[in-house]
């Protein structure tokens, strides 16, 4: 399998490294066993999925087994479980192209991603020998399906702040729970689950229960607004037996395998977002080129060519930071000695080291998805509100994006709590970037080895240097109190977000342009997105500046940023440029990349 390589170490890190030194891994990096896996997923999903669809909507348990039994025969459930236990063990890069892949039915694919991810991963970094050798040949082939129990009645988001008990029983013998988990995705069709509860109060444990556990029970399915064809349940304990052997790694370790694993589920989702809105890309345009309106094909109007444009865009984004973050989780998976008997523990933990990026991935995606399904469904019109178009349903199903997995709200919280985290523990050598912004400012040049879109990657690394002024503004005027200025952080969040988003997108295009196969119309995209970018951000600094300086910033202040938004000021014909994405989009007659 491939092995993505990149100059970075750790997550944050491309806010203080030169863009020439960023080697951003993308689609294009695909091995040919990459492409020959997509293919037969997509043929899978075609032939299997779409043909069945709507039977799977309506709720039927037998035939989403069936199918996950299926993808087990073809070897799609052991993408990240080892060969001894039935796995297959490949790249993560194969997870997040199976992922994307699975797009005609999110009921189904949000059954096999908990299958794959939350439900089986805490088993297989941190689970005992023998727990493996129990559970993972059956989730690998599908005879059972597992679930994932974190979310209660009371702690949505706060993960940590669960209040299901175990107590440990008089003869030592089993575990005593106590408790209601709830949204528990595969809940009444699994026959095993990963549990969070509380050990004597305050250690934060999970246990591995199964269906038969005396106490144990699940409650009602949900009636849910999307994900019909989907188990939602709450799980119930009353004085739930579970033996002492079901313990998940260690007493108070709960919270390394629920975020590690939680990290998983985010890229994930993000490239699971990416496969959606290329398929709405699509459908769109194959719409927009077929009906008229005023004697000639709604294609040729400018509002809609503009909507094409800005879903290409978006998407091409997100693709971008899906595949550029895989490549810096593989690339640290890789450096792991695999006969080191802590190898999977030590693999489960990687995923904390790029927590900023996988929670970027999984907010932009999923702004993009429920962003590229709500153009499409305008560009419809009135048939997208229909429900034998396939918008309408999208649209329902692409919501719960947004809040699974950690709500957007909580991820954006992340980026910048880990960015603050890693700026005070010098793990990112923040304090000296700031240092340097002034000699930057006054001659600093970027030395490409050509010009593709030059004025681009010195706009990024303006903009670098002005979130980082920012930032240092914040911390100076809050402190760590910074982390409850929610309103500022969510700011800075989509500052890093936009940069990380428009670095990649810019490397990813010179890639292209620097390979066998030059396609300009990256450099279009690469443009346009740089330039917006430029522009949100200079938006959001002075709306940070105000809460900051409670609304007067000093004139010094005003002078520097001044001088920030001159050098990220970029002379482009956006308007121009999305006409020729969009013409290119109705050419190839879909998404092109």
């Amino acid at each position: 399998m491939s092995e993505p390589l990149t100059q970075l170490k750790t997550g944050g890190q491309f806010l203080v490294e030169p863009i020439t030194q960023a080697q951003v891994y993308s689609r294009e990096d695909f091995t040919e066993e990459h492409t020959d896996i997509y293919n037969m997923v997509m043929e899978f999903d075609r032939d299997r999925i779409l043909a069945q669809k709507e039977e799977i909507e309506k709720y039927n348990p037998e035939l989403a087994k069936s199918l996950i039994k299926e993808m087990g025969e073809l070897g799609l459930l052991g993408i990240d479980i080892p060969e001894e236990y039935g796995g297959v063990d490949l790249d993560k890069v194969t997870t997040a192209i199976v992922a994307e892949a699975l797009v005609h039915s999110p009921s189904f694919s949000v059954t096999w991603a908990v299958q794959t991810g939350i439900g089986a991963l805490p088993i297989v970094w941190f689970g005992t020998k023998a727990q493996k050798e129990k559970y993972l040949p059956k989730i690998v082939s599908g005879e059972i399906l597992c679930a994932y129990g974190l979310t209660e009645p009371s702690n949505g988001s706060d993960a940590v702040a669960v209040k299901t008990t175990a107590e440990l029983s008089k003869d030592g013998k089993h575990y005593i729970l106590n408790g209601e988990k709830i949204f528990i995705t595969n809940g009444a069709w699994s026959e095993v689950y990963t549990v969070f509860a509380q050990v004597d109060g305050d250690k934060f444990s999970a246990f591995l229960v199964d269906r038969d556990t005396e106490g144990f029970s699940i409650g009602a399915e949900e009636k849910k607004l999307g994900m019909k064809g989907s188990s939602t349940t709450p799980l119930i304990f009353q004085n739930a037996k579970v033996p002492v052997e079901n313990l998940l790694y260690e007493v108070g370790k709960g919270a390394t395998i629920a975020f590690n694993c939680l990290n998983i589920g985010r890229f994930k989702l993000g490239a699971s977002g990416v496969g959606g809105s290329k398929m709405v890309i699509s459908g769109t345009a194959e719409y927009a080129k077929e009906r008229r309106a005023f004697g000639q094909s709604i294609s040729h109007f400018d509002a809609i060519i503009k909507k094409i444009a800005n879903m290409t865009i978006r998407t091409f984004a997100a693709d971008s930071i899906t595949y550029r973050t895989i490549g810096l989780l593989q690339n640290e998976i890789n450096q792991l000695d695999k006969s080191d008997p802590d190898y999977y523990i030590k693999h489960g933990k990687t995923m904390e080291k790029f927590a900023i990026e996988t929670s970027m991935v999984k907010v932009y995606g999923s702004d993009t998805s429920h962003y590229v399904i709500d153009e499409g469904l305008q560009i419809l019109g009135g048939y997208g509100f229909l429900e034998e178009y396939p918008l309408a349903a999208a649209y329902r199903d692409d919501r719960i994006n947004q809040i699974w997995e950690g709500t957007n709200e909580i991820n954006r919280q992340i980026i910048t709590g880990f960015i603050m985290k890693k700026a005070l523990m010098e793990e990112l050598p923040v304090r000296e970037a700031i240092k340097e912004i002034s000699a930057f400012m006054s001659n600093s040049q970027l030395k490409l080895k050509d010009n593709t879109l030059a004025e681009e990657c010195q706009a990024i690394e303006t903009a670098k240097r002005l979130a980082l002024f920012l930032f240092n503004e914040a911390l100076c005027r809050f402190g760590q109190d910074l982390k409850h200025e929610q309103q500022l952080t969510e700011i800075l969040a989509d500052i890093f977000m936009d940069i990380y988003s428009a670095e990649s997108t810019v490397v990813r295009a010179r890639k292209i342009m620097a390979g066998n196969s030059p396609e300009s119309t990256v450099v279009d995209i690469a443009k346009v997105f740089t330039m917006e970018m430029a522009n949100r951000i200079m938006g959001q600094v002075h709306i940070a500046l105000g809460a900051i300086y409670d609304g007067t910033p000093s004139p010094l202040v005003d002078r520097e940023i001044s001088e920030f938004e001159n050098r990220m000021r970029l002379k482009t014909n956006v308007v121009g440029l999305k006409r020729n994405i969009a013409q290119y989009v109705f050419n190839n007659n879909s998404y092109p990349y």
